[in-house]
């Protein structure tokens, strides 16, 4: 019975063994896992005289996680919304949004299309990363089958992570990102690390 359960996680091995990630995708830089060092490389579409990125933790100056150039004048004083992106539990400094300033009035970008459509174009790997992460992909910096990527004229493609489970599974998947519209497609890879033990 041993021998039966073995073959299928051995055969596994072998077979994701063979998968390698093409001589022309570069290593994703370390530091670039962390979504919140990601914001400050934000492109808005949009002309806004102002933005910030913060979470909903109840200490001010703990909250603000990027803010961009303000004119010394302006003042943004607003409630914090009730849901927001990558949201990781309920009650305080669970989830982060977007407080904008267009036209002198203020504008919430609260959910992960709405953070999509705040980046709008994809002028850089930052970007394509954080839309990544919108849909469940992360970067995994221990493997090159979920750090890796390549930036060409109309797509930025990417090998990436998402984490299934318990006990914790992670499988590779190479997303392509329409650098135009934001649309993004994904082709699995397999899975590239199971825990067995699920610790």
């Amino acid at each position: 019975m041993k021998i039966i359960i073995a073959f299928p996680l051995i055969f596994s091995h072998l077979l994701f063994g063979q998968i390698k990630v093409s001589d022309d995708y570069k290593k994703i830089p370390d530091i670039l896992d962390t979504v919140d060092y990601l914001y400050p490389f934000i492109v808005p579409d949009k002309g806004y005289a102002y933005w910030r990125v913060l979470s909903n933790d109840t200490d001010y100056e703990k909250s603000v996680i990027y803010e961009s150039q303000a004119p010394d004048f302006m003042t943004i004083n607003e409630p914090v919304p009730e849901k927001g992106f990558f949201q990781k539990c309920f009650g305080n400094n669970c989830f982060s949004y977007i407080l904008a300033c267009k036209n002198e009035r203020s504008v919430y970008f609260s959910n992960e299309q709405q953070l999509r459509d705040f980046i709008g174009t994809v002028d850089n790997l930052p970007e394509a990363i954080l839309i990544a992460n919108t849909y469940g992909y992360t970067v995994d910096t221990t493997n090159k089958l979920s750090s890796s990527y390549k930036i060409e004229d109309k797509h930025i493609s990417m090998y990436l992570s998402k984490v299934k489970g318990n006990p914790n599974t992670k499988e590779s998947f190479v997303v392509k990102i329409n650098r135009k519209t934001g649309k993004l497609e994904s082709k699995s890879n397999g899975v590239y690390y199971k825990n067995e033990s699920g610790l």
